[in-house]
């Protein structure tokens, strides 16, 4: 059986937490490597991009208004937690300002994860059509962020 739309999504929920983890590891070496962290925000701001185009609007049609509604307040705070973080990457801060705005993009993470994944995705497995959920799927693993493309709460 292959994997769900929920579980893809709950996957690159860990990968995202775990490029940013791994950037604030590598702060007290010194070896701050931006790379990750960019490339982790830049999975999360295509994340957000896939469920408010894609997975919410049908979740939406199946009457899950109130949910989503947090879901889409969430990802804006979400949104302008990574726009902080990226201006303090483009002005060399010190690492205890870059560690601590990561930390707080990772508690509004955690915050949102552990709404969404138990409540929205098990609904999108359950309301989206396999053919739905495999385009989703492949979004996930081959599509881009649209150039300019911000968050509806952002």
């Amino acid at each position: 059986m292959s994997e769900t739309l929920g579980a893809a999504l709950e996957r690159e929920h860990r990968e995202i937490d775990g490029g940013i983890e791994a950037f604030i590891e590598s702060l007290p070496a010194g070896k701050n490597e931006p790379a990750q962290l960019v490339g982790a925000m830049s999975g999360l701001r295509r994340h957000i991009y896939l469920e408010e185009e894609f997975l919410f609007p049908p979740l939406r049609a199946a009457g899950m208004m109130v949910p989503l509604f947090v879901m889409l307040r969430q990802h804006g705070e979400l949104w302008q937690a990574m726009d902080a973080l990226s201006a303090l990457l483009d002005s060399d801060s010190d690492a205890d300002a870059l560690e601590a705005s990561c930390r707080t993009l990772l508690d509004l993470l955690d915050e949102h994860n552990s709404k969404e994944e138990p409540i929205i995705y098990p609904q999108a497995d359950k309301i989206l059509t396999a053919d739905a959920s495999a385009e989703l799927t492949g979004f996930l693993a081959t599509s881009t962020l649209p150039e300019g493309w911000t968050c509806a709460k952002a």
